[in-house]
């Protein structure tokens, strides 16, 4: 089977070979929910099975490159040079739309909700705001009580569309995080721990 398909976040109708039985997929976790359901039902419609590892976008792009599977998912599409290095056409399709937002673990807060912008996230992720109480959060959130403990950040440790769409955002609003981290679907985090897939983070 000639392989010249790259899924974009989400799941296209492909035309199988009329003895192909099934179908190999892996990348990006974020669209899983609903490829689980869109796969079912084309099993249902077709007799033909649609296998897809759920192991993160990064993985996906390595896979299809390394033609272990037949189509591969990523919330990021492929740079000139992951395309340049696959044995065939590329072709990228969009077909689920998502967003990434950034989420904390207070429960001392109870159903507050904190406030953050660009110049915080920046601060936060290049480790200059590590405390809950930090000037910096508490100027945006005024009145709140703010614990006096660590700011732990947690990142995704393996390649990851939701990486790509985060650091991409950081990036276009930082000049000094273009210049120092830059945007990718895996990037050299200043600070925080890795978690493996969306499992790994939450």
């Amino acid at each position: 089977m000639k392989r010249q398909l790259l899924i974009l976040a989400g799941m296209i109708g492909a035309s199988a070979p009329a003895a192909a039985q099934s179908l190999t997929g892996a990348g990006a976790t974020f669209p899983n929910p609903i490829y689980t359901k869109w796969f079912d039902a084309y099993h249902k419609k077709t007799g033909i099975q649609i296998n897809y590892q759920s192991i993160g976008s990064g993985g996906g792009i390595r896979q299809y490159t390394e033609e272990t599977v037949d189509f591969g998912a990523t919330d990021g599409p492929m740079n000139q040079s992951q395309i340049q290095a696959v044995a065939g056409n590329v072709l990228h399709v969009p077909a689920v739309l998502g967003a990434v937002v950034v989420t904390y673990n207070l429960p001392s807060l109870g159903g507050t909700q904190l406030k953050f912008d660009g110049n915080l996230l920046v601060d936060i992720f290049m480790g200059r705001v590590s405390r809950w109480n930090d000037r910096k959060i508490a100027a945006l959130n005024p009145g709140v009580k703010l614990p006096n403990m660590d700011l732990i950040v947690v990142h995704r440790s393996d390649g990851s569309g939701t990486t790509y769409v985060f650091t991409d955002y950081l990036n276009k609003f930082s000049r000094e995080w273009k210049d120092k981290v830059g945007y990718a679907t895996s990037v050299d985090w200043p600070v925080g721990l890795g978690g493996k897939g969306n499992e790994g983070v939450t």
